[in-house]
């Protein structure tokens, strides 16, 4: 899921945000990021900062333009701060995350994109219009200050809980699936098993009481053989006799 998301920074003009973004990416185990016309070059202190997420940053992808940034995504989530006019499209960091984990679920090769506008003045109206959902962190409204790296730290979290949350349900899932239905030996193939073991045995001077065939049946009918494995023990059965005849 992780793999189908890609962050977008648009027109980045610090190159350290670009390193820092790399490193929150990269600790909540996201790693596609895409540049849209960078102010900057990805230089020593991008590097830097990115403090080991260097492959995430030299691998990022540059485009020109916004719409050709996320041309090929279904899902596109921007990042606003302005409220007046958004209302209705408007969700929190976690309430993105869900949207993304449950599109996701649904289409599983589509690719997602949540977009972080540029550091003063954020996402453009003509940007945001091209947004399916606007993600608003609710900070508090006397001191909103929230630089680039936290916000995208902030959704990379949530978007790595609801991963975490549907692996673990799918894991649960899996371990309490019906199982496999076995094909069981009819009653009357086990009785001739049964008989031809006890036979073969007495031949071989191992059972000398009844007592020891019954312990014998015990243990096979604890084991709940398959029809082929008692196949397999019939076979087994039928080479001893040869064996023994050869002699």
């Amino acid at each position: 899921m992780l793999q189908q998301i890609q962050i977008i920074l648009v027109e980045t003009t610090h190159s350290g945000n670009i390193g820092s973004a790399a490193r929150a990416m990269k600790t909540m185990g996201l790693s596609n990021l895409r540049l849209v016309a960078p102010k900057c070059e990805r230089d020593a202190q991008a590097l830097a900062l990115s403090a080991g997420a260097e492959d995430v940053v030299k691998q990022a992808e540059i485009f020109s333009t916004f719409a050709q940034a996320i041309a090929d995504c279904e899902l596109v989530i921007g990042t606003s701060a302005r409220l007046r006019h958004l209302q209705n499209s408007l969700v929190t960091p976690r309430q993105s995350a869900e949207k993304v984990t449950t599109y996701l679920q649904q289409n599983p090769t589509a690719k997602v994109a949540i977009v972080f506008g540029r550091e003063r003045v954020g996402l453009t109206n003509e940007e945001l219009l091209q947004c399916r959902y606007h993600l608003h962190v609710p900070t508090n409204p006397e001191y909103s200050s929230l630089n680039l790296a936290m916000a995208v730290q902030l959704v990379s979290y949530e978007l790595r809980q609801n991963y975490l949350a549907l692996a673990e349900k799918t894991q649960a899932e899996k371990a309490f699936a019906p199982k496999k239905s076995k094909t069981l030996p009819k009653a009357c193939e086990l009785a001739y098993f049964f008989q031809e073991t006890e036979t073969l045995y007495q031949e071989l001077g191992f059972i000398k009481n009844e007592a020891v065939m019954q312990k014998l049946q015990h243990l096979y009918q604890r084991a709940e053989l398959e029809k082929s494995e008692l196949n397999l023990l019939c076979g087994m059965l039928s080479a001893v006799k040869k064996g023994l005849k050869a002699q």
